[in-house]
């Protein structure tokens, strides 16, 4: 079963679906290990981790393309990416799209803000007109290979447009075909009860911690009525806290073996999300298929 026909069928189910933000192989298999059912490749967390900028629109597709593709073939669980704008216009988002759903990916999400586009946690963004969104995502859906392939229209109107704008947006782009909407940027339970009844397809919202949804448990999100609630780059955050904490300890104490090893993944811990006995055992069934053939 392809991931896109997956995360359909889950979408379909009767359970709201938790996303947690990844930004490599390694994070994606802690996650995966770990039962969550749908990982986001935060495109914030990727650009830190790949190339050590802030999300500014600086990393390119074939970069983030490259990255998306080997943390899909390591996990076997949906994998939704963040596509930005399309990287250009509605040509660019077609090619997007391709590239994507060939790496293996279950979703793609294309916003609306003008090209390069900026994190809406580093300023207030600029948006496009909704007709040139609308192109985009018609030019999107066309461009799949599978109609499985999960569509997100991103909308970051809510600081620009207001929320009834938001609202129009987000319905003229599932009239385009989005599969589902990720409205970014909503503050209260009444927007937010407000922006799931007006729209007709699954809404995606994202936690930042600090910001107004992250004051709301997952239990009280989903009941707003979102159907995926992400949170976008607490791992990596989790992983650069650790970090820093790793290297103090560190240069306190002069070795690994004192409060360190309290911070640390054990070795078997690491080889267990890595899936070590796996790949023991089929080393050790393909050398035993090589003796029965000799």
């Amino acid at each position: 079963m392809l991931q896109s026909t997956r995360l359909r069928a889950l979408l379909a189910g009767p359970n709201p679906l938790p996303s947690i933000g990844i930004y490599d192989c390694f994070s994606a298999r802690v996650a995966a290990h770990a039962g969550i059912p749908v990982l986001s490749i935060s495109g914030n967390a990727l650009t830190a981790s790949v190339l050590g900028f802030p999300d500014l629109g600086l990393i390119t597709m074939s970069e983030v393309v490259a990255a998306a593709r080997n943390i899909a073939n390591s996990v076997d669980v949906p994998v939704l990416a963040d596509g930005d704008t399309g990287y250009g216009n509605s040509l660019n988002a077609m090619r997007t799209i391709r590239e994507f759903e060939a790496a293996g990916i279950a979703g793609l999400s294309l916003e609306d803000q003008v090209f390069p586009k900026r994190s809406s946690t580093i300023g207030k963004p600029a948006i496009i007109p909704v007709g040139e969104m609308v192109v985009k995502l018609k030019a999107a859906c066309e461009a799949r290979r599978t109609s499985d392939f999960i569509i997100i229209g991103r909308t970051d109107a809510r600081s620009v447009e207001g929320v009834d704008g938001t609202i129009e947006r987000a319905v003229r782009y599932c009239e385009a075909g989005a599969d589902m909407i990720f409205v970014s940027s909503l503050e209260t339970p009444e927007e937010m009860r407000k922006v799931c009844a007006a729209v007709p397809r699954p809404v995606k919202i994202n936690v930042i911690e600090g910001n107004p949804p992250a004051k709301y448990t997952m239990s009280e999100l989903f009941s707003f009525g979102f159907r995926l609630v992400g949170y976008a780059g607490i791992l990596q955050r989790a992983a650069g806290k650790a970090m820093q904490a790793c290297i103090e300890t560190f240069r306190r104490e002069e070795t690994t073996e004192g409060g360190l090893r309290d911070l640390l993944m054990t070795t078997a811990e690491r080889y267990e999300v890595l899936d070590v006995a796996y790949y023991k055992a089929l080393e050790k069934r393909l050398a035993d298929s090589l003796a029965t053939e000799k």
